[in-house]
């Protein structure tokens, strides 16, 4: 971070102001020259300009605005409620270690995402990308007195990436082998791919969601069986897949798709769960068979995305699997049937902590952030460069 210690030592800056205010008529924006601090401040303005807002993005502010029940209230309060629980965690893993906020440099907080629309789309007359993780960063590091590191896919975003996945730059620097092929499977709600090549260059890794993983099992889960997830895959044991039922989720768009891809809960939430099970149910399917038809579509999803997309250039090894799904043996059973005689293992064997290695890769993405050290990979999302992720917020 040299540019950033130059510029705390610099004392002449010229800087930005911008201001909207609740008008809505538009931003107010001044360039001014600034030296010295406190009481020996000087000001030199150089320009102003006022920019009215276009009259569709107007006219969306008001509507977003106008109500006092509008959602975006409940969602700005969510906001600073979700810091409020991270503060709670790092103190609680601090506890853990024997250790406390004092022996603590920095923090990196993925943010809990609520919105993820990678694919360009209209916005008051003009195409964008979106993502919005909330958590509140600022929140965050003035509630613990630490610097955070937060808004991690944004800056992919604004260079024509996807924005995720993230974790397969973690991958590279921890998991490159210099004379095995892998492929590392993350089985969070989505499921995500990395194929590291032995002795890879960043330019060779690919990666890319693959479909749904534990968001439908757990729902469904919920829905029949009224337990949070599946334990151990029990439940999708004792029933046994429809394989017409399962041709027809895998000819989903999703599926189809080339990468780069990333998806979340807009395509494989609540709404496909209700489809999911309307079409279970006019088969006949029990709830265990339901279960198991979801689990496989899984397995069958993560292999039908790797043969693919993925060996025709690469072959993997090994596929070594983490999160969540790794505990359900049901599901780990049918990768290993669909990936044979390809070994499927579990990132313990690689002394990596399955469970914990996704918060690994983002206290590793802030510790680079810091360095100046862009880890964003082109190859993976598709943007047109490689780029710093992140926005640091420092305390008083």
């Amino acid at each position: 971070m040299d540019a950033l210690v130059q510029l705390y030592h610099q004392s002449t800056r010229r800087v930005v102001g911008l201001m909207s205010g609740t008008s809505l008529d538009g931003i107010d924006a001044v360039l001014a020259r600034l030296d010295g601090s406190g009481p020996a401040l000087s000001v030199e303005q150089e320009a102003f300009v006022h920019r009215s807002y276009p009259s569709a993005l107007r006219t969306l502010l008001e509507r977003t605005s106008a109500s006092a029940s509008s959602p975006v209230r409940e969602l700005t309060r969510l906001n600073v409620r979700l810091a409020h629980v991270y503060a709670d965690a790092v103190d609680a893993v601090l506890e853990a270690a024997g250790s406390a906020r004092a022996d603590l440099d920095l923090v990196g907080s993925h943010g809990q995402t609520v919105q993820h629309l990678p694919e360009p789309a209209d916005c008051a007359d003009e195409d964008v990308r979106a993502t919005l993780q909330i958590g509140c960063p600022s929140t965050l590091a003035n509630r613990l007195g630490i610097p955070v590191v937060g808004d991690f896919r944004p800056a992919d975003l604004a260079l024509g990436g996807q924005g995720a996945p993230l974790v397969p730059y973690f991958d590279y620097v921890t998991c490159t082998a210099s004379d095995e092929n892998r492929g590392l499977l993350n089985l969070g709600g989505i499921a995500n791919l990395t194929v590291l090549p032995a002795d890879a260059a960043p330019t060779d890794v690919r990666a890319f969601d693959t479909g749904p993983a534990n968001m439908v099992i757990d729902e469904l889960a919920t829905r029949l069986f009224d337990t949070p997830c599946d334990p151990d895959g029990q439940h999708a044991a004792d029933g046994e897949a429809d394989h017409d039922l399962l041709a027809d989720l895998l000819s989903a768009d999703y599926f189809h798709r080339p990468p780069p891809k990333s998806t979340g809960r807009d395509p494989f939430g609540a709404n496909y769960v209700d489809t999911l099970l309307g079409a279970a149910q006019s088969r006949g399917l029990s709830p265990a068979d339901t279960m198991a038809t979801a689990t496989l579509l899984t397995a069958a999803s993560v292999y039908q995305a790797y043969a693919r997309y993925v060996r025709p250039d690469h072959s993997i090894d090994v596929l070594i699997v983490s999160g969540g799904g790794v505990h359900n043996d049901t599901l780990m059973k049918m990768l290993e049937n669909a990936f044979s005689p390809i070994p499927v293992r579990p990132a313990s064997a690689y002394n990596l902590d399955p469970d914990a290695k996704e918060a690994l890769c983002f206290a590793v993405l802030a510790h680079e952030t810091v360095n100046g050290t862009p880890t964003t990979l082109p190859s993976v999302t598709g943007a047109s460069d490689a780029t710093l992720l992140g926005s640091v917020s420092v305390p008083g």
